[in-house]
């Protein structure tokens, strides 16, 4: 493999399989990159802060991924609002069969060595499904948009862990309807101050859905 990223890429894929039992720990890390054909000890030099690196990067594979899965759309001939569901839709759909090791992540979020690097992940996150659907603005509406993008994107994460409906039907149609109430752009433009408002901040959202994580294995 041919650079580091390549090799953390390779490591990450093949640890999904080992979470749902093992969790995001050195055991499962050190297992994958054998799997890999890395050796042993290579997941400690990729992963030296363990779980927490481990997480980041899965996060930011996902994010590369769902833009690579993107690009031979046509998004442009899309409406707004079908390409931020195209795009959620898209990130989420690929990792449907290994939902119990993102359930694993999210559980992680909250807790202090994790926080920081979840937050900045999932800002990553919605900053480039906006940038994927062509979103340039650089004014007030840059921070609004993804503001209101990540508390439909929580939720829609947060139902579609425990969707078992046909193709995550249920999961789609939820989106769709989230989407729904916060692209009306009329009452937006004159309700967006107590919209911002009543959104959750960011760690108190990570923190809901890992408790909702949680609950749901018990």
């Amino acid at each position: 493999m041919s650079t580091k990223t390549d090799q953390k890429d390779a490591v990450i894929l093949a640890a999904l399989p080992h979470v749902p039992f093992d969790g995001w720990s050195p055991k499962t890390l050190e297992t994958a990159a054998e799997n890999a054909g890395l050796g042993q000890g290579t997941a400690t030099r990729l992963f030296p802060g363990g779980a927490k690196d481990a997480v980041a990067h899965f996060m930011d594979l996902a994010d590369r991924l769902m833009l690579e899965d993107l690009a031979p759309l046509d998004l442009a001939a899309m409406k707004i609002r079908v390409r931020i569901a195209t795009a959620v839709r898209t990130r989420l759909a690929r990792w449907t069969p290994h939902r119990e090791a993102v359930r694993r992540a999210l559980a992680l979020s909250p807790l202090p060595p994790f926080a920081g690097g979840a937050l900045r992940g999932w800002y990553k996150t919605v900053d480039a499904i906006w940038r994927a659907a062509g979103d340039k603005s650089t004014d007030f509406n840059f921070y609004t948009k993804r503001g209101l993008l990540a508390a439909v994107y929580g939720s829609t994460v947060v139902f579609w862990l425990d969707d078992w409906s046909e193709d995550c039907a249920a999961t789609w149609a939820f989106l769709d309807r989230r989407i729904a109430e916060v692209m009306q752009v009329p009452q937006l433009k004159a309700k967006l101050t107590e919209r911002l408002k009543l959104l959750p901040d960011p760690l108190g959202l990570l923190e809901r859905i890992a408790r909702r994580a949680a609950n749901s294995r018990s």
